[in-house]
C-alpha cells in the first residue's frame, strides 16, 4: 500500500529574489539591512539574494518586521511528493 504526502521545500533562489524585491519596494539597502541585523559583512545579504543560503529564523522575524510583511510572505516553497510504501510491516520512503 502506498501513501503520498506533499512536503514543502524551501526555494532558496525564489526566496532570495523575494527578499531583494521587498527591500527595493521599501527602500531598504543591503548595507542598511546589514547594520540593522548586526552582520559583520554585507555579503551575507547578497548571498541571500543569490540563493546561496537563507537567513536564520530569528533574523527572519526581524526581516518580516522591517519589510512589513508576514514571514510566510518572504519564504518561497515548492511542493515535493513523498511516497511511503508499506512492505510487510515496514515503511519505505521514496521522493
Amino acid at each position: 500500500m502506498k501513501t503520498t504526502f506533499l512536503r514543502p521545500v524551501l526555494d532558496l533562489d525564489a526566496t532570495g529574489a523575494k527578499i531583494k524585491t521587498l527591500m527595493k519596494q521599501r527602500g531598504i539597502s543591503p548595507r542598511q539591512l546589514q547594520l540593522i541585523l548586526n552582520f559583520p559583512y554585507v555579503q551575507t545579504v547578497y548571498n541571500w539574494f543569490a540563493g546561496k543560503n537563507m537567513t536564520t529564523i530569528d533574523n527572519l522575524v526581524v526581516l518580516a518586521q522591517i519589510l512589513g510583511v508576514p514571514m510566510d510572505e518572504i519564504v518561497v516553497t515548492t511542493m515535493v511528493e513523498v511516497d511511503i510504501e508499506e512492505e510487510e510491516g515496514r515503511e519505505v520512503l521514496s521522493a
